[in-house]
């Protein structure tokens, strides 16, 4: 008769692998992952993505490049004139897209006006109250007696900064809107229209970008204070290196060499936006979706929302035990002793 096998207990401390004993034979753990994959494709999962910069820049264009649709807020209003708002507006549009089998729901929000006008002073605040706005539905919901078996995620899981290829360095606009939005939500910057500028250029503005995002102190996507292991660590040191992307847009093929790319055409040639010879539109595009789509949900969640759950907690508490609400406060208990 076969020995049964035997679960032996870790020690505090211990990692999964390290000290652990073999199994004696096939017990089936590994199938949980097959498990979660077919849920995932069952019921898809949410990814809420902002963008930000001035007007043409080419966020439109980024957004339908990433993603091979028209999911841009400008590709769903078709033959509507573009004209700058006063004032920074945020709109969202939410599409379904497949791709074998997987359904996600996308959201991409945009803020036309943004850094626009003569005056930018405090142009940050609308979209600064629209992340918090979203953190508050989702706490409103999951404080509830009786919740949502899934609760509706509008969270913004990444914000995509477009900064002007000026080739100098970072306006005050973009430093003070990176350090204020960095606190509450991830922020990836990426130079736009990266065509405009030499090689030699790109290489100067990304060194000079990284010296202003450090002189600031301003920790942008994916913070060095979150990584959770060597492996991720050593990928993610990879990343920062190259933060911003000097990336390219554009969402009409063409043909080279007998097939067909994804690419601006010159009267010098083709910049093909997916040749990471010719620029950064590939790292941006892994770092968004096919290598750190989970991690951005899972910093939202574990970071940035708890961040503003523990205030808001904290506030309603302060609120609730306060004398105007018929609680004795700090001061009268004192006198009570």
């Amino acid at each position: 008769m076969e020995a049964p096998a035997v679960l032996e207990e870790l020690p505090p401390g211990a990692a999964p692998g390290k000290g652990a004993h073999e199994l004696f034979g096939y017990v089936g753990i590994e199938a949980v992952l097959d498990q979660m994959r077919v849920k995932t494709m069952k019921t898809g999962f949410e990814f809420n993505i902002m963008v930000v910069g001035q007007s043409g820049l080419g966020k439109s264009t980024m957004v339908n490049t990433l993603f091979k649709s028209k999911v841009s807020r400008k590709a769903s209003q078709p033959g509507q004139e573009e004209r700058i708002p006063k004032t920074v507006q945020l709109q969202s549009v939410t599409h379904v897209i497949e791709e074998k089998g997987v359904k996600m729901k996308l959201t991409v929000t945009d803020t036309p006006g943004f850094g626009d006008q003569i005056n930018n002073e405090n142009c940050w605040d609308p979209i600064i109250k629209y992340i918090n706005e979203q953190y508050e539905r989702y706490l409103r919901e999951e404080i509830l007696i009786t919740r949502k078996r899934k609760i509706p995620d509008t969270r913004v899981h990444g914000c995509v900064y477009f900064v002007p290829p000026t080739g100098h360095w970072l306006r005050p606009l973009d430093l003070e809107f990176m350090r204020r939005l960095s606190k509450i939500v991830n922020v990836v910057p990426v130079i736009a229209k990266a065509d405009t500028l030499t090689l030699e250029e790109r290489a100067e503005f990304k060194q000079r970008i990284q010296q202003d995002l450090k002189a600031h102190a301003i920790s942008v996507y994916p913070q060095e204070d979150f990584d959770e292991d060597p492996d991720d660590r050593l990928l993610n040191n990879v990343i920062r290196e190259k933060i911003p992307f000097a990336v390219v847009g554009a969402d009409q093929e063409h043909q080279v060499n007998g097939r067909r790319v994804l690419g601006r055409k010159t009267k010098w040639g083709i910049i093909e936006v997916e040749n990471p010879m010719h620029c950064e539109f590939p790292m941006l595009r892994d770092l968004l979706i096919r290598s750190h789509l989970q991690d951005l949900k899972d910093i939202t969640h574990n970071v940035h929302y708890e961040s503003y759950r523990v205030r808001r907690l904290n506030e309603s508490n302060r609120v609730a035990l306060s004398p105007a609400n018929g609680l004795p406060g700090k001061d009268e208990d004192d006198s009570n002793l």
